[in-house]
C-alpha cells in the first residue's frame, strides 16, 4: 500500500522534523518545504493527500500560498490544515469560516492533536 503523502510547508526545519516524526510513526510520508514558493512547487511535484501550512513565512505568507492552491484547478480540492503560532480567535475564525481551511491548529500543539486533525480531515475526503 502506498503511504499517504503530506506536504508540510513551514519555515522552521525543527517543526518539519517534529511533524514528520509524529506522522511517520503511523505510516504517513511527510515531505517538507521551507518556504511558500518551495511549498507550491513541492505540492505540484508530490501531489499529496494533505497540506500542513504555516501562516508566517518569509517569502509568501501562508494565506497567499492557500489562495494559490485553491485557485489552481489541480490543487483546489486539496485539504489544508493551518498550523500557526497565531492563536488569536480572530485568526482562527478567519481561517475556518472565511477562508474555509479544513482545520486550524495553534502552536505549540500536542502530537495527539496533530494526528487527530490529520485523520479527521483525511477521513472527510474518502
Amino acid at each position: 500500500m502506498t503511504p499517504i503523502r503530506v506536504v508540510c510547508i513551514e519555515d522552521e526545519s525543527e517543526m518539519i522534523d517534529l511533524v514528520s516524526m509524529i506522522l511517520s510513526r503511523v505510516g504517513y510520508e511527510v515531505v517538507g518545504a521551507s518556504s511558500g514558493l518551495q511549498g507550491l512547487q513541492v505540492v505540484e511535484d508530490v501531489q499529496p493527500s494533505l497540506v500542513l501550512l504555516d501562516l508566517m513565512m518569509p517569502d509568501l505568507d501562508g494565506w497567499e500560498v492557500y489562495q494559490r492552491l485553491k485557485s489552481n484547478p489541480k490543487t483546489m480540492d486539496l485539504p489544508i490544515i493551518v498550523i500557526t503560532a497565531r492563536a488569536q480567535s480572530i485568526d482562527k475564525i478567519l481561517g475556518l469560516h472565511i477562508a474555509k481551511v479544513d482545520d486550524y491548529i495553534t502552536k505549540p500543539f500536542a502530537p495527539t492533536e496533530l494526528l487527530a486533525s490529520v485523520q479527521k480531515v483525511l477521513s472527510k475526503g474518502q
